[in-house]
């Protein structure tokens, strides 16, 4: 198992035998100077009812995205809900990352990802490029905007982050595979402590994702449940000393 945390639950996948795990850098989460971080949770990609979703049921290909909906709706919501409850009720902070195309022609996503936007409709002010209603941001929660896969490729994300002091990223959202591992990544090149929470990510297929999850460990970061996250952030502020009145 990756040596990189505390205890690590036992369906989480982790490089077995592997000469990285001692070489990967121990993360733990100190509330001051860590962040939640939402991406992509859209009705775009995220919903079963709207974007790629819909696009499929039209074309009677639902049953291609059924295990990444069942994930989305099984797992990741409902946990997702739970640690964004969390990190409210303790005022630490929440920033989602969303994608999606301003130009009505989406000359401002690179080439790749057009057709994706295009057939999902994902474009700013339309239903698919909307946040999930389960996980809407309150006002002042901060929303940053991107055209790329990488969260750090196509916004001021990383100028953001240091202004706020924050240091240790929490990754959540889909493709665990492809936007959130790729930012993630990209987050920890920059010198950023970075933890995916495995069971508030979701891909098209599981085996994608526990690819994801298991390449991350090699160096990138640690992988942890909505669970332990909450319980090691508890301890944590239960040890912060109390203001003096």
């Amino acid at each position: 198992m990756s040596t990189t945390a505390g205890p690590r639950l036992e369906h989480i996948p982790a490089p077995q035998n592997d000469y990285t795990n001692e070489l990967t850098q121990e993360i733990r989460l100190d509330p001051a100077s860590t962040a939640l971080v939402i991406i992509d949770m859209q009705y775009a990609t995220g919903s079963r009812t709207e974007g790629l979703g819909k696009k499929l049921a039209r074309e009677g290909k639902e049953h291609f995205a059924r295990e990444r909906f069942e994930r989305i709706e099984q797992v990741v919501v409902p946990n997702t809900e739970r640690l964004l409850a969390f990190f409210r009720g303790h005022h630490l902070p929440v920033v989602y990352v969303v994608i999606g195309s301003t130009h009505p022609d989406l000359l401002d996503m690179p080439p790749h990802m057009r057709k994706l936007a295009r057939e999902t409709n994902n474009r700013v002010g339309t239903r698919e490029n909307e946040i999930i209603d389960e996980l809407k941001p309150l006002p002042g929660e901060l929303v940053i905007r991107k055209t790329t896969v990488s969260a750090f490729t196509s916004t001021g994300i990383d100028t953001t982050l240091r202004a706020m002091g924050v240091d240790t990223l929490l990754f959540t959202g889909v493709s665990t595979n492809m936007c959130v591992d790729t930012t993630a990544r990209d987050a920890a090149d920059r010198g950023y402590k970075c933890l995916l929470v495995e069971d508030c990510c979701g891909a098209a297929k599981m085996a994608y994702h526990e690819a994801a999850i298991v390449t991350f460990q090699r160096l990138f970061g640690r992988v942890a449940s909505c669970d332990e996250v909450m319980a090691e952030l508890s301890a944590a502020l239960a040890r912060q000393p109390v203001p003096a009145r």
